[in-house]
């Protein structure tokens, strides 16, 4: 292991800039975000990894302006789209217009959608239409647009960073399973405490508003998630993760009870993905050269809550994803028997 630990140390970008940028990084959100460190933090593994991340919470929360301070601090190209039932797939991915050459010829001219840039802000993803909301689909797993059968790559980084409502609220319509799935966590952003709500209060109503620095780029969090990737992962760390996704299947032997009796479908290969790479960058995060078991833990509810897709018993009786997932953490066991 130390000879692992060497050669990580040895990579172009070394462990020690890893961390520093990494609490830059948080430093600078949270001049601006009062509390919701957790939420930070998830939001910071996504991007680093390369994949996307769905903040979940009731309006007024801080998500957009979470995603706006983190676009700020690492100097992005940085997109936001409003959602509304009434947003077309054009709206989003751009569309062929025609326009006059000085010859007086007319010709088609391909004009970006807002899709076309580093971070997008998929803002109250969920009050749009399900066609609307699918145009997305491709841009987040192949990162191309394909518009009148030409396809265009988006410059990475690339990352979609989308808030919703909770469903119950009013003009919410649910995010197709593929489009969830796309997801690399599903994070929950919860109300302040009242010792929060003082600072944010303090912030919010003053003269004095914090503005972030600029403390990374492009470039460098392509380097860190490329370093994250060399992280080592022992094997039975890889074959606990593979028992847990195997687990969330109800017609699995080794699944507990509660997903045998209010889970529908498990979780996809994906989830496995999330909760390897996830961890992978915890570890670093937390000054550690190698993925251990709470790692993996520490991240699971935000990696798999979306990718369990309760029955009607489940539903019916209010059981919660998280509860599910809880379960698995508790009953699986983290050497094989």
């Amino acid at each position: 292991m130390a000879e692992q630990a060497e050669q990580i140390v040895n990579a172009e970008l070394s462990v020690e800039d890893f961390q520093a940028t990494a609490s830059a990084i948080l430093r600078e959100v949270g001049k601006v975000i009062v509390g919701q460190d957790d939420v930070i933090r998830y939001v910071l593994i996504c991007v680093i990894s390369g994949n996307h991340a769905l903040l979940e919470g009731v309006p007024g929360l801080g998500k957009t302006t979470l995603i706006r301070v983190l676009a700020a601090a690492l100097n992005l190209r940085f997109m936001r789209i409003q959602f509304t039932p009434d947003l077309m797939p054009a709206d989003v991915t751009g569309t062929n217009i025609m326009e006059e050459t000085e010859e007086g010829r007319r010709i088609f001219r391909f004009q970006q959608g807002p899709l076309f840039a580093n971070l997008v802000l998929a803002d109250e993803i969920n009050r749009a239409t399900p066609k609307t909301q699918s145009a997305l689909l491709e841009a987040m797993q192949e990162k191309t647009v394909t518009i009148s059968n030409t396809t265009y790559t988006l410059e990475p980084p690339f990352f979609v960073l989308a808030t919703q409502n909770p469903l119950e609220m009013e003009g919410t319509y649910p995010l197709p399973e593929a489009q969830l799935d796309r997801f690399m966590f599903r994070i929950d952003v919860h109300s302040p405490t009242t010792e929060q709500l003082v600072a944010i209060l303090g912030r919010t109503t003053g003269s004095d508003s914090a503005t972030p620095q600029v403390v990374a780029d492009g470039k460098r969090i392509l380097e860190m998630g490329n370093l994250a990737r060399k992280v080592p992962v022992a094997s039975h760390v890889t074959e606990y993760v593979a028992r847990l996704i195997v687990a969330t299947h109800p017609d699995q032997p080794t699944a507990p009870e509660l997903v045998r009796r209010y889970v529908r479908y498990g979780s996809s290969p994906r989830g496995g993905q999330a909760l390897i790479l996830g961890g992978k960058i915890n570890a670093l995060l937390s000054g550690r050269y190698n993925v251990a078991f709470d790692d993996v833990k520490a991240i699971a509810l935000s990696a798999l809550r979306h990718r369990l897709l309760l029955n009607f018993e489940g539903l019916a009786e209010g059981v919660t994803t998280d509860r599910v997932i809880s379960e698995l953490i508790e009953k699986v066991p983290e050497q094989a028997r």
